[in-house]
């Protein structure tokens, strides 16, 4: 019988999703996401976490040492609003979560 072991990195992920009022796990790309109103606002990736942010604060996002524009395909075809971020930074995980939350409400308005 295999154990499902979340990785540290995954058990973070679910904190921070999962502590935004109304957000409901689902998936996307096949991969962990936390959605409002059916709209994705956070992913889980290969252990990074995803945000999808307003203009400004992808900008400061982006900033950070190691993070990127989010290409789920490798393509070289990122996702605009997407940032991704190395559990390096996970610190800023939930403070980004929020954001992320917040700007795809406001998208829904």
């Amino acid at each position: 019988m295999t154990k499902d072991i979340k990785t540290k990195e995954l058990k973070h992920f679910d904190i921070c999703g999962s502590e935004i009022d109304d957000a409901e796990p689902g998936k996307m790309f096949g991969h962990p996401v936390y959605k409002l109103n059916k709209k994705a606002f956070v992913c889980y990736f290969h252990g990074d976490m995803v945000f999808k942010l307003d203009p400004e604060t992808k900008e400061a996002a982006l900033k950070l040492k190691g993070s990127m524009l989010f290409d789920p395909s490798g393509k070289k075809r990122p996702m605009k609003e997407w940032v991704q971020l190395t559990y390096s930074h996970k610190k800023k995980w939930q403070e980004l979560s929020v954001a992320a939350a917040d700007y795809v409400l406001s998208l829904q308005k």
